[in-house]
């Protein structure tokens, strides 16, 4: 790797580490990341992640043009290619020339038919329901030499913590959304009735059960209520 490479590695990813110390939207965090390793390595003509979750469902997301979703697409018809092995299995996985291509010859095909000759994913460590790969394509072959997966393991690596974090402060404020509405649905429970927080609780906790609704759901309907 050049000085010049090493120098601009180093400044995207004190960047990113902002990113991370500042928790944002996944979404968000995603389309910085693929817009970033577009211009961080060389030939990179498309960038986009593929996520897989419970039961196979893909998650195409923030592609930087459509080609990246249609090789998804591609990916989820024939299950089978780089970015699914990548987010699945293998560390990195480079491709010189989709057309000579031997491991998933359905994609590999389909994909140099749309003019993707290039490929290298990257796994991203997300979570244990989760698996996920950052993906990129040129529309050459040979492409990506070892300097571009040695970058882009880096990247891959410091993406997938902003990713993290991001999830972590999503699921936090869900967490006080959550909280805040109990709490709202006690307060009126409370008043309405005459009862002290305990047995308000209580009384959210036999609604739920008895109609099989999620205790925020049934807070909410008593949310609702207010003022009828």
């Amino acid at each position: 790797m050049t000085e010049t490479s090493s120098h601009a590695l180093a400044q995207r990813m004190a960047e990113l580490a902002r990113t991370v110390a500042s928790p944002r939207r996944v979404e968000d965090v995603l389309s910085d990341v693929t817009r970033e390793v577009m211009g961080l390595i060389p030939g990179v003509d498309a960038a986009g992640v593929l996520f897989v979750g419970a039961q196979g469902r893909f998650e195409s997301v923030a592609g930087t043009s459509e080609l990246p979703h249609r090789l998804d697409e591609l990916q989820m018809k024939y299950r089978q290619g780089p970015c699914l092995e990548a987010a699945l299995d293998s560390l990195i996985v480079r491709t010189d020339d989709f057309r000579t291509e031997q491991r998933w010859p359905l994609y590999s095909a389909a994909a140099a038919e749309l003019g993707v000759l290039s490929g290298l994913s990257f796994k991203l460590y997300t979570s244990a329901r989760t698996a996920g790969a950052l993906n990129l394509f040129a529309l050459k072959p040979n492409a990506f030499d070892a300097d571009a997966e040695t970058i882009g393991a880096v990247f891959a690596a410091h993406a997938a913590a902003a990713i993290m974090a991001s999830r972590e402060n999503e699921q936090l404020q869900s967490a006080l959304s959550t909280r805040d509405r109990i709490g709202q649905a006690k307060g009126i429970i409370m008043e309405r009735y005459d009862v002290d927080d305990v047995t308000a609780f209580e009384m959210l906790r036999r609604l739920s059960q008895d109609s099989n609704t999620k205790l925020v759901e049934v807070a909410a309907k008593v949310i609702e209520t207010r003022g009828t």
